[in-house]
This record gives C-alpha cells, sequence and structure tokens, in this order.
C-alpha cells in the first residue's frame, strides 16, 4: 500500500511540475518557484525518507529529509498570503536551520562518537525551530481571511509534521513518545496521504488560477525601459528624501508632487515602490509616519500632545486615516498603545 501511494504522490508531483512550467509567466514569481520548491522537496522526501525511501529503506540520506519543504512551505505560504511580487533576499536566512540540520548530519555520519550532547542540542533547536515555523505558517494562513481555503489542505499537513517533530523533542528529552507518531511506517503513509491533497491544491491552482491565485502584476512595468543602474540610483533618492529630508512629513505629499520634487517620473516611483521595494505609495510613506509617531509617542518633549497632534505632526491630515493606518500596522488602536506604554 505504501508504494502504491508513493508511486501516485511522485506522478502527480511530476504533472504539477510540468503543469506549472507550462503556465509559469501567469503567476506571481516568489509563489511560483516556492510552490515548486515545495513540491520537489517532497518528492525528494518520497524518494529518499530514511525508514520508507522509494528505491532503498533504511538508508540515511538525510538531505531529503522532509524539513525542507518545511522551510519552502512556510515561505511559500507567507508569499501566497501577502502576494509579493519579488522575493526578498533576506528570506533566505529562513534556510539558516536547514544548513545546520545538514552540517549537523555530516557530523554525526563521519565523528558519531564525539561531542554526542552537544551535537544532539543543536539538532533539538534545529527541530524547535522547524516546529516554529509550522506553527507560524498555520498562524498565517489563520490570520488571513482572503485565503482561508488553505487551512483545509495545508493545517492537516502541518499537524502531522507537527505530532512528528514533537516526538523528536520529546524522544531527545527522555519523555514518552506519542505511539502512533512514532512509528516511521504510519508517519510516512499519513504524509504521504495529506501530500497528495497539497497536490490537489497546486492543480487546483492550475486548472482554476482565477479562482484562487492572483495574477502578476509585473507586466504592467516591463516596457518602462527602467535599468539596473536607475533602479538602484532612483531607489536610495527616494529612500534619502524620506529619512534624512523627512519628506513624508508633509501630509499633502503625493506620488505626483514627490516626483516633481526628486525629479523622477511619477510611474518610475511607482514600479520601484511596488516591484522592487514589494509595496505602494501610502503604505511606503504612512510607514515613515508612523515609526515617527512612536518615536515622538516616547519622547518626553511630546508628552503634553494628544495623540491626534502627535499624528499631524508627522503627516497624517486626518484621524480617521491615521487610526486605519495605525492599526493596520500595529494591530491595535493608538490609544490602545499609549495605555500599554503605561
Amino acid at each position: 500500500m505504501l508504494k502504491i501511494l508513493q508511486i501516485i504522490t511522485l506522478l502527480q508531483g511530476l504533472f504539477l511540475i510540468v503543469a506549472l512550467m507550462a503556465n509559469r509567466g501567469k503567476y506571481q514569481k516568489p509563489t511560483f518557484w516556492l510552490l515548486i520548491g515545495s513540491i520537489l522537496s517532497i518528492l525528494f522526501y518520497v524518494l529518499g525518507d530514511d525508514e520508507n525511501g522509494f528505491f532503498v529503506e533504511h538508508r540515511d540520506w538525510f538531505f531529503f529529509d522532509s524539513s525542507l519543504f518545511i522551510t519552502f512551505f512556510l515561505l511559500f505560504v507567507m508569499y501566497f498570503v501577502s502576494s509579493r511580487e519579488t522575493f526578498n533576499l533576506k528570506h533566505v536566512a529562513f534556510f539558516t536551520p536547514n544548513l545546520f540540520y545538514f552540517i549537523i548530519e555530516i557530523y554525526e555520519k563521519y565523528y558519531p562518537a564525539e561531542d554526542v550532547f552537544l551535537i544532539e542540542l543543536l539538532e533539538l533547536l534545529v527541530e524547535i525551530s522547524f516546529l516554529t515555523y509550522l506553527l507560524f505558517a498555520v498562524w498565517t494562513i489563520i490570520k488571513s481571511k482572503s485565503q482561508q481555503w488553505m487551512a483545509y489542505f495545508i493545517i492537516p499537513l502541518a499537524i502531522i509534521m507537527i505530532f512528528a517533530l514533537v516526538n523528536e523533542i520529546l524522544n531527545w528529552l527522555g519523555i514518552l513518545q506519542i505511539p502512533y507518531f512514532s512509528d516511521p511506517e504510519n508517519n510516512t503513509s499519513t504524509l504521504l496521504v495529506i501530500a497528495f491533497l497539497f497536490y490537489f491544491m497546486a492543480w487546483k491552482l492550475v486548472v482554476a488560477p482565477a479562482e484562487i491565485v492572483r495574477f502578476s502584476e509585473i507586466k504592467k512595468y516591463r516596457t518602462s525601459g527602467l535599468k539596473e543602474d536607475l533602479i538602484e540610483g532612483y531607489s536610495k533618492k527616494i529612500t534619502t528624501f524620506m529619512e534624512e529630508e523627512k519628506g513624508f512629513m508633509d501630509s499633502k505629499l503625493s506620488l505626483t508632487s514627490l516626483g516633481e520634487k526628486l525629479e523622477i517620473p511619477k510611474q518610475y516611483i511607482s514600479e520601484i515602490l511596488n516591484i522592487h521595494m514589494d509595496t505602494n505609495f501610502q503604505d511606503f510613506v504612512n510607514g515613515y509616519r508612523i515609526d515617527a509617531f512612536l518615536e515622538r509617542l516616547n519622547d518626553p518633549k511630546y508628552s503634553n500632545y494628544s495623540l491626534l497632534g502627535i499624528a499631524n505632526d508627522v503627516g497624517f491630515s486626518s484621524k480617521s486615516n491615521f487610526y486605519a493606518t495605525f492599526k493596520k500596522h500595529k494591530g491595535i488602536t493608538p490609544t490602545e498603545y499609549r495605555k500599554s506604554l503605561k
């Protein structure tokens, strides 16, 4: 039965990769490639699982471990929910636990009897980081109101993997493990069944993309003619204007007026913000205003100012806009935030 599930999963995964690659121009690039990475990592896991590998069983092919899928899975959820058009290179740091895991496995393979406690402790920390990844991914899905359909496919998969990781941690602590999830046969079979549901989700992305995926918006900028050196130069001018000249404090600042001040065509500013800085004009400016508001709120010099008085001072022109922006950035109202400081 296990072999049949493995074959189905492998065929389904290969089909999805081919189908997705054929339509790759339609999708937002980060989400697309992270989905491909998620599918490939599951295929590698099916092929090389230590206990139930497709070709060879009970063989330590640690580079085919499920942990790689966990990282791809987290990033896929983050980018899918946020609809980001570009990949933030800083997010490569999410693969740090995978790198540590790889180093630990190599060390254990060639130096099995040395520094056992330290190695096991590092391995425990890596396992906890993967557990944190899964919990954060589930929380991101639940928090997102626009992509609740993902919960039906991803949360069951996350729960299975969470229990497997918890068992690893319990084993390290010498505590009795959860019986079902300590059996490699059950773990692998369950994971493959849930993985098949995950592939069904990806299949829906291919056959009915209009229902569940946002198409890339980058196409509208493709003929703009912006080169890399211009992008870098214009980006620096924009951020310098905000950070050093405090341009955000102008309550009447607009895309047009910013373009005139910096002598940059407004369509270029829009492209740089949306595509290369992963934001939009209003969020970009208001982000600086919120930061400035928080600085003043903690400054004794502004202790006699009202919340709206400080907000007006940093560039907000209306109470409703200020309150809506603050809650979007901080998750609570300005009044609640001020009370939390006392």
